[in-house]
C-alpha cells in the first residue's frame, strides 16, 4: 500500500516512527521502496553524490526533475518527495509556483521541499498550498545557503533556537505537510516536535524526530565524506572496488570464471 500524507499526519499521532532515505536513480529507489523506506526524498543533494559537485549550489530544477523521473519508475509504496534546488523558488512566487507545477507535472511525486522559513519563503509557500501542492518545509541548516551558514550546527545560541522555532511555527501556519529539521541540537528538534502537529523529520537532530532522513550513500558507504551524525551501514565502496577488480583481473587473465 503506498504512504499517503494523510499516513504521515497519523503516523505522528499514533508515535510511530518514519524511516526516509534519499534516492537519484531508479536502481536505488527501487531497492529502498522493496526494503520498506516511508519516504523516498530525491534531494538536491545529488549535486555532489550523483554530478560530483561541491555542493548542492549548482544541480538545476531539469536536473532534478530528470532524476526525479528516473526514481519514480522504481517506487511504488514510498511517498516520493523532490527538492526544489537553489534559484528555481526564491526569486519570487510566481517563479516557485512554475518550477514546482513542472515537478508536479513532469514526476511522480507527491510532494515537494523548500529550505527556509523567513518571511517572504513562508508567504510563497503558502500560495503553493492554496494552489493544491503539498510541501515539506526545511529549518536549521539549509545547504542552499553554504556560503552564509556554511556547514555547522544551527540553533545552538537562545536567539537563534528562538528564530528557528518561530520559523517552524510560520511554515506549518503556511500549510506545511512535515518539516525537516537538519543539524540542530537534539533538545530543540525535541521541543519543535512536541510543538508543532505535523511530523518532523530529522537529519542530525537527534532521536526525537517523529522521523529520521539520511542521505543513502552515506548509509551505504558511498561517500568520500561521512557526516559525523550519519551511521555507514555498510561499505559498498570497498565491496564494488574489490568486485571490479576481480572483474578485470579475470577478463585480463582470461578466466573461465
Amino acid at each position: 500500500m503506498s504512504v499517503t500524507i494523510a499516513q504521515l499526519q497519523k503516523w505522528k499521532q499514533q508515535k510511530k516512527p518514519i524511516a526516509a532515505l534519499t534516492a537519484t536513480d531508479y536502481a536505488i529507489a527501487k531497492l529502498l521502496d522493496k526494503a520498506g523506506v516511508d519516504m523516498i526524498l530525491v534531494g538536491d543533494s545529488l549535486a555532489m553524490v550523483s554530478l560530483g559537485h561541491k555542493n548542492t549550489l549548482p544541480v538545476t530544477l531539469d536536473d532534478m526533475i530528470h532524476h526525479a523521473q528516473a526514481v519514480g519508475r522504481g517506487v511504488e509504496n514510498a511517498l516520493l518527495i523532490v527538492d526544489l534546488p537553489f534559484l528555481s523558488y526564491q526569486v519570487s512566487t510566481e517563479q516557485a509556483m512554475q518550477s514546482a507545477g513542472r515537478i508536479f507535472k513532469e514526476t511522480n511525486a507527491k510532494g515537494i521541499k523548500l529550505e527556509g522559513g523567513y518571511p517572504d519563503m513562508v508567504e510563497t509557500i503558502r500560495k503553493l498550498v492554496q494552489a493544491g501542492m503539498p510541501v515539506m518545509g526545511h529549518v536549521g541548516l539549509t545547504p542552499q545557503s553554504v556560503h552564509r551558514l556554511g556547514y555547522r550546527v544551527q540553533g545552538v545560541t537562545p536567539e537563534s533556537a528562538e528564530e528557528i522555532l518561530d520559523q517552524a511555527k510560520a511554515l506549518v501556519e503556511a500549510g506545511i505537510f512535515s518539516l525537516l529539521l537538519e543539524n540542530i541540537p537534539a533538545e530543540l528538534a525535541a521541543k519543535i516536535t512536541d510543538l508543532i502537529p505535523i511530523p518532523t523529520i530529522g537529519i542530525g537532530a537527534g532521536k526525537e524526530c517523529n522521523g529520521q532522513i539520511l542521505v543513502t550513500h552515506d548509509v551505504l558507504g558511498l561517500s568520500d565524506w561521512q557526516p559525523p551524525f550519519a551511521r555507514k551501514y555498510a561499505d559498498l565502496q570497498s565491496t564494488i572496488t574489490n568486485a571490479v577488480k576481480d572483474y578485470c583481473q579475470d577478463v585480463r587473465q582470461k578466466s573461465d570464471r
